[in-house]
């Protein structure tokens, strides 16, 4: 039976109670994410932590006994393969419907449109989730739904990183070779990479329009999006900005979620 004031064998531990008196541990942690990025000799990993060099090996000492860390004569440490190991293991146990879910439906409840979730699949946008929005308006998706990527403002948004041979090849699969339709839709994709959402104009359905907004992984690549969708009048040019921002805010909490570390102003409009 445990003690007064302990947690019991099941119950997680709270976050204050985990840091407390842990200094090693967190000094441990320091020394793993400085080597996320690179490899790092004894005295560049000491510099990096802010920790001596005596200390700093015999944490990464510890850490190579382990299998967290791999050492190479001369050139220092790198991250070692049990970290492979915990990281497929981690990458099975992430279910992006359920970590996307409550901030999604936040976002239903904040603009009262229409929220999808979805990612790239063969070419074209798979809806994964759907939350309905709060006005009379049907949007007509269901989940497992497959749209084209070039009218859709999901379908856009995943295809943000993508370089513009890709973009030209699925303008030309979904939309015919019209050079200036071709023309108009690539400018426009050039300002939705640049403000890092994009839009759809009532492209895909008539009369309905959508922000989307893209999410990433721990390596910083698109894995989905989510996107709000609405009546063409409820959704002005002016609301769209407006809404431009919560969008990406909430793309940017399930990136988190999922290992992306957000830097600046990344997840924001850009001005």
């Amino acid at each position: 039976m445990p003690r007064r004031n302990e947690p019991s064998d099941d119950e997680p531990l709270a976050p204050a109670a985990i840091g407390a008196g842990s200094q090693t541990l967190m000094r441990g942690l320091d020394v793993l994410e400085a080597l996320a990025d690179e490899q790092l000799t004894v005295g560049e990993l000491a510099e990096k932590v802010g920790l001596n060099k005596s200390t700093t090996y015999r944490l990464a000492s510890a850490l190579t006994d382990r299998g967290y860390l791999a050492a190479t004569p001369r050139a220092g440490y790198r991250l070692g393969p049990r970290l492979l190991a915990l990281g497929s293991a981690a990458r099975d146990q992430v279910d992006l419907v359920q970590i996307a879910r409550p901030i999604i439906e936040d976002l239903a409840a904040l603009t009262e449109d229409t929220v999808h979730l979805g990612v790239l699949d063969a070419d074209q946008a798979l809806y994964l989730d759907k939350v309905p929005g709060r006005r009379r308006v049907v949007v007509s998706s269901r989940v497992g739904d497959r749209h084209p990527l070039t009218s859709t403002g999901l379908g856009k948004a995943l295809m943000l990183d993508h370089d513009p041979e890709y973009w030209a090849a699925r303008f030309d699969a979904e939309q015919g070779s019209d050079q200036r339709r071709w023309k108009t839709w690539r400018k426009r994709m050039a300002d939705y990479q640049m403000h890092g959402r994009a839009y759809d104009l009532e492209e895909n359905e008539d009369r309905i329009r959508c922000i989307a907004a893209p999410i990433r992984d721990v390596h910083d690549r698109i894995v989905a999006a989510i996107s709000v969708s609405g009546a063409a009048h409820y959704m002005e040019d002016a609301r769209m900005d407006a809404l431009s921002g919560e969008v990406l805010a909430a793309a940017g909490r399930i990136s988190v979620a999922i290992g992306h570390k957000l830097t600046g102003a990344a997840q924001r409009p850009k001005s």
